[in-house]
């Protein structure tokens, strides 16, 4: 009896419906990690990126509510308040009750915080320019607006 032999036909697979390298919260990982690498290289001083956008956002607001900062440093309520608490704990902040409205907490610099926020400044905008280095000065501007279309 003689036996039917089938070849087996190598299968291609095809492209998968999900490719990670495509997606865009992946590719914004990357570069998140990139630029936290070129930032801790490159601020200076022993701060985390949310410390420093805390400080640099009291230079350049002044005193607001802890609330109100964590709204425009984009951090949650629990992440704002330990934010702050190392930054007092380091004299960089200090915290004091709002004169017109008692149960609101106003966060303000400390003489050493606007100090350090005025040094680091400078290293904070050349990591930015490393961070887009890679682009020309076109790219940069498309990046940033595109950037900030999608918050």
């Amino acid at each position: 009896m003689a036996r039917s032999v089938t070849a087996k036909k190598s299968v291609k697979p095809g492209k998968p419906p999900y490719v990670l390298d495509e997606q865009v919260g992946f590719i914004l990982r990357q570069v998140w990690q990139r630029h936290s690498s070129i930032f801790s290289r490159d601020i200076g001083t022993n701060l985390t990126p949310t410390q420093w956008a805390a400080l640099s956002k009291l230079a350049e607001t002044g005193p607001c509510s802890q609330n109100q900062l964590g709204r425009l440093t984009a951090m949650d309520v629990a992440t704002i308040k330990g934010v702050i608490d190392r930054l007092t704990a380091r004299g960089l902040t200090e915290t004091s009750r709002d004169p017109e409205d008692g149960r609101r907490l106003l966060v303000s610099l400390t003489r050493a915080g606007q100090q350090l926020s005025e040094k680091v400044a400078p290293n904070a905008l050349a990591i930015t320019r490393e961070t887009l280095a890679p682009l020309e000065p076109k790219e940069r501007e498309m990046l940033m607006a595109l950037l900030n279309k999608l918050r």
